[in-house]
């Protein structure tokens, strides 16, 4: 198969073809198909967005919108998020839309907006994008049946606006869809929003650090998942090299820390929940292993199980099951 450099992974909802997110020049997606027996990848074509540069990185994130069949697409180096349609046979479409983000924040990385993350809110009719550069959650609209993301023509998107500095990085929706938890990078905290569509609004509720009060280094908030039954929120952090799980008040959405455990290894850049829920794989990327965390399902908690596998500088975990 190609070599081809990638920043994040993501598998076609239904079929056996795995996306890959290129930390190259001009925004880069391709296609993979894969082997069901063996896992081996075979190029099955590529996408460029290409929509102009204000800095390196490449692409941040893809994820599949599997109703409007859409591959949403945040280009950290060019400020911009993208939709490209997912064509019948798993391919890829040229871009059916792309918005720019505007601002930029203190910090010598934020010179200008530099999206990392793209969720689709419950509902379908807005996109979220935690921009990293522009201190910004901003918020599109999203016409599924046309695949277009847009803001107001005369007025740009709305936008909730972090704390100078923060860099936001992931953002997730409880299972209520009223609640939105929003991890950022540069000050490694945790912010629990309400989300009210009707309005095009977010509003801070609560946020709460990551790291632990005396922790004299460089923060590095990283990856943010939440259980699927809404009862726990966990997050990683680069900096201190840990796993932090936080439980959620089923009634207001609030956080309570209930652990912080370490990472296994150095830089936990992302880790994956196993469908089961029964599982955490952690890519630890500077010291280049993928350690197993088994998830207690009732109290939320990690334990590590002692099992890992070497993989030189894993950034990105995705499940691929054959049918």
């Amino acid at each position: 198969m190609a070599q081809v450099s990638s920043n994040w992974t993501e598998k076609h909802p239904t079929r056996p073809i795995l996306y890959v997110a290129s930390g190259e020049a001009g925004g880069i997606v391709y296609a993979f198909q894969i082997d069901g027996t063996t896992g081996a990848l075979q190029p099955a074509g590529s996408v460029r967005i290409d929509s102009g540069s204000t800095g390196s990185g490449g692409l941040s994130y893809i994820g599949a919108d599997q109703p409007s069949e859409t591959l949403l697409v945040a280009d950290f180096a060019a400020g911009s998020a993208a939709a490209l349609p997912l064509l019948a046979d798993g391919g890829l479409g040229s871009p059916a839309s792309v918005v720019v983000d505007t601002g930029s924040g203190p910090n010598p990385r934020q010179l200008g907006p530099h999206p990392h993350h793209v969720v689709v809110a419950p509902g379908g009719k807005f996109a979220l994008v935690a921009d990293f550069g522009a201190d910004r959650v901003f918020i599109y609209r999203f016409d599924r049946a046309t695949r277009v993301l847009s803001a107001d023509e005369s007025q740009g998107p709305r936008y909730y606006a972090t704390n100078p500095g923060s860099g936001p990085r992931r953002l997730v929706f409880h299972p209520n869809g009223r609640t939105v938890y929003l991890l950022s990078e540069l000050s490694a905290d945790l912010q629990v929003l309400d989300w009210d569509a009707s309005q095009e609004l977010l509003t801070n509720r609560q946020i709460l650090p990551i790291d632990t009060p005396d922790f004299p280094g460089t923060k590095s908030g990283a990856e943010l998942h939440i259980s699927r039954d809404g009862r726990f929120v966990y997050a990683s952090s680069r900096g201190e090299n840990t796993l932090v799980v936080f439980s959620v008040e089923q009634s207001t959405g609030l956080l309570t820390l209930a652990q912080r455990i370490p990472c296994g290894g150095q830089t936990p850049w992302t880790f994956a929940i196993h469908h089961s829920g029964q599982w955490m794989f952690v890519a630890n990327e500077a010291s280049s292993t993928v350690n197993l965390f088994s998830i207690d399902r009732c109290s939320g908690m990690l334990t590590d199980t002692g099992t890992s596998t070497p993989i030189p500088n894993p950034a990105c975990i995705t499940f691929f099951a054959p049918r």
